[in-house]
C-alpha cells in the first residue's frame, strides 16, 4: 500500500508520463531498455510500484555489501556474483518453481554506456524458465514509460530480436546518445 501511495505521489510531480500497457499476471523477464541513466532505476521502481508488480532485479555483488545490502534485497535486488552467473538461473527457476510471481528485471544492453550489442541472458533466462518477455521503455522523445506488449519467445532468435527492434525502435531512453539498438552478437543460434 505504502510503495503505491510512494509511486502515484512519483508520477504526479514527475515532468514523465506513466503509458503502460497492463502488468502481467504470472513471472516475467522484464526488460527495462534502453537503459541509459541512473533515472531508470526510479522509473522501474515508479512503474512496478504503480502496477502492483512484484520485481526482482540483477545487480553486482558490491551493491549488496555493508548498509547497502538489505536496502537493496528489500528493493527486489538478488546479488550476482559474476564469476559464476549461471547459479542465477537456477535461482530464478526455484522461484518460478515455488510459485513466486514476479517481474525479472533485466536491462539487455547492459550498463548505461560504451556497449554496441545487448547481453543475451534475458534470452536464455527466459528459454531455460519459460518465462515470456515483457518490455519494459523509457522514452525521452515523449517523456513517456511503461510497459509495452508481453510474449513468449520462440527460440527463433532473429525473429524475437526483430519483434524486440521493432518495439524499441522509437525509444530513445533518458539519455539517447547512450542507446544501444537491440541487437545480440549471434542472432543465429538459439540464445
Amino acid at each position: 500500500m505504502l510503495r503505491r501511495l510512494v509511486a502515484r505521489a512519483f508520477w504526479s510531480l514527475s515532468r514523465w508520463r506513466l503509458s503502460t500497457s497492463p502488468a502481467p499476471d504470472r513471472p516475467t523477464i522484464l526488460i527495462g531498455a534502453p537503459h541509459t541513466s541512473n533515472w531508470d532505476f526510479a522509473f522501474m521502481l515508479g512503474i512496478a510500484w504503480r502496477l502492483g508488480v512484484d520485481v526482482r532485479w540483477l545487480g553486482k555483488n558490491s551493491l549488496f555489501r555493508g548498509w547497502r545490502g538489505p536496502i537493496m534485497r528489500a528493493l527486489g535486488g538478488i546479488p550476482v556474483d559474476r564469476s559464476d552467473p549461471s547459479r542465477v538461473v537456477g535461482e530464478v527457476v526455484q522461484r518460478v518453481r515455488a510459485g513466486e510471481v514476479f517481474g525479472l528485471v533485466v536491462t539487455p544492453d547492459g550498463t548505461r554506456s560504451g556497449h554496441t550489442h545487448w547481453k543475451s541472458g534475458f534470452y536464455r533466462i527466459a528459454r531455460e524458465t519459460g518465462m515470456p518477455v515483457t518490455l519494459g521503455y523509457v522514452d525521452r522523445t515523449t517523456m513517456t514509460t511503461g510497459l509495452g506488449p508481453t510474449f513468449e519467445l520462440t527460440g527463433d532468435v532473429a525473429k524475437d530480436m526483430d519483434r524486440i527492434r521493432d518495439f524499441y525502435a522509437d525509444k530513445s531512453g533518458v539519455r539517447p546518445e547512450h542507446r544501444v539498438e537491440p541487437r545480440l552478437r549471434d542472432e543465429t543460434g538459439t540464445g
